[in-house]
């Protein structure tokens, strides 16, 4: 575990202007209870409770290899190319946008696909690919999910017609560990594999070799990582509802509906936190739209979106809570230069910070809300290093389970997404 994140509390949560008509304590005996079904492995989704204790027991000699891996992919291709969908590429997008930047200092470039039907995105990589360096991780438990399968169709043409006799190990395959036609096909063409566990959904596989790879391939240091899923679990698996933050989260949402709160808006200061944001909404959404219950997801960045989506949250419908995330200390930072001749009428400003103008635009801006009788929780990350955002990601895990074992549905399954695949494979065989 990295020694400089012992005794430092990376999260800070804040009821404070949130206008919660109850407190959080009269959930205490709730939380308890369905504290116990998640660590007895007894409540609802019991199969899938794999995320929980990962932290603790996750298996080091395929960490090992993905280190290797992610050295290899780094040293001889100039491109990776992640094709999945869903939580087969949200959680390592948004982790390496968090770390490092929309515009990082690496030699490796990442392209997503596998997340869209659209011809024109597909083909267009396909043609910008034809001058890269390239390998492929394709990334699917059963291999089967259509906007994957179909991509990777294209992407195996691809590169065997590009490498030849090498294509075999630019291709690495992430999937059940052993069904599955993903699986059968990397056992017939002998690509190597990374397993996603049976007991862990997509969307909480982030620190798995889901989410692993990429990020070791992009140069993140996955030890502090999963040091930060370890902080996460150490204290927020705990049933103290004093003392758990994650679990006091949970409980805010629950109070906030009950008073007409339909809409969960996730508000970020950081552009590289909309892929979080992204990544969030799939959490949040799968894991508690079910059985015409739950709140809705969505999210904005401010303070661009205060110039589109601002006036609707200040004066519209008051449908509609928010969560903020607000990063204390971001990696880069300057002062705003001082003019002589003052031109842009600027000057005020001049010696501030730009972190410190962010910051006010978010301190006015929760002013403004609150005038406005919005609820507001406040969760304050430390910063954006990998143990961070590691236990960040954790805080959300276990807030979500204990948000809709509240509700007493599953968090774990999905059976809405089903739905639309159904139809759609039917129409396309019709």
């Amino acid at each position: 575990m990295a020694e400089r994140n012992k005794g430092v509390n990376m999260i800070q949560f804040s009821t404070e202007y949130a206008y919660l008509d109850q407190e959080l304590n009269a959930y205490q005996a709730q939380v308890k209870k369905a504290h116990q079904a998640l660590n007895k492995k007894t409540g609802l989704g019991k199969d899938f409770l794999g995320w929980l204790e990962w932290p603790n027991n996750y298996d080091e000699a395929e960490f090992s290899e993905i280190l290797k891996l992610g050295e290899e992919i780094y040293q001889n291709a100039n491109t990776l190319v992640v094709c999945g969908i869903g939580g087969s590429y949200l959680g390592a997008r948004a982790v390496i946008e968090m770390i490092q930047g929309l515009y990082p200092k690496r030699d490796l470039e990442i392209i997503y696909v596998g997340n869209s039907f659209s011809a024109p995105y597909l083909l267009q990589i396909l043609e910008y690919l034809k001058s890269r360096n390239v390998y492929l991780n394709v990334i699917s438990k059963s291999g089967t999910t259509l906007e994957t399968a179909l991509a990777f169709r294209l992407l195996r043409q691809f590169i065997e017609e590009k490498y030849g006799n090498d294509a075999q190990k630019r291709i690495i395959v992430t999937t059940d560990k052993k069904r599955g036609v993903l699986k059968e096909i990397a056992t017939k063409e002998k690509y190597r594999t990374l397993t996603i566990p049976d007991d862990i959904g997509g969307r909480f596989s982030v620190n798995t070799a889901v989410g692993l790879l990429p990020l070791a391939a992009a140069k993140i240091d996955i030890k502090e990582f999963m040091a930060g899923f370890k902080n996460g679990y150490l204290k927020y698996n705990n049933p103290n509802l004093d003392e758990n933050l994650a679990y006091q989260y949970a409980v805010a949402r629950r109070i906030l509906e009950k008073t007409g709160k339909q809409v969960e808006l996730l508000v970020t200061y950081e552009p590289a936190l909309v892929m979080f944001a992204e990544w969030w909404k799939q959490l949040f959404g799968e894991s508690e739209g079910k059985k015409d219950q739950g709140i809705f997801p969505a999210s904005v960045n401010f303070s661009t979106d205060l110039h589109s989506m601002g006036q609707f949250i200040q004066d519209g419908t008051k449908l509609l809570f928010e969560t903020i995330i607000q990063v204390d200390n971001p990696e880069l930072d300057s002062k705003v230069p001082q003019l002589s001749d003052d031109s842009d009428n600027l000057n005020y400003l001049a010696n501030k910070t730009l972190d410190e103008v962010n910051k006010m635009a978010a301190l006015g801006t929760l002013k403004a809300h609150h005038e406005a009788n919005i609820s507001c929780l406040l969760i304050n990350l430390k910063d954006l290093s990998p143990a961070s955002v590691g236990e960040l990601m954790y805080f959300f895990f276990q807030a979500i389970a204990m948000s809709v074992y509240l509700l007493k549905l599953n968090p774990f399954d999905q059976p809405g997404v089903e739905v639309y695949k159904k139809n759609m494979l039917d129409l396309l065989k019709e």
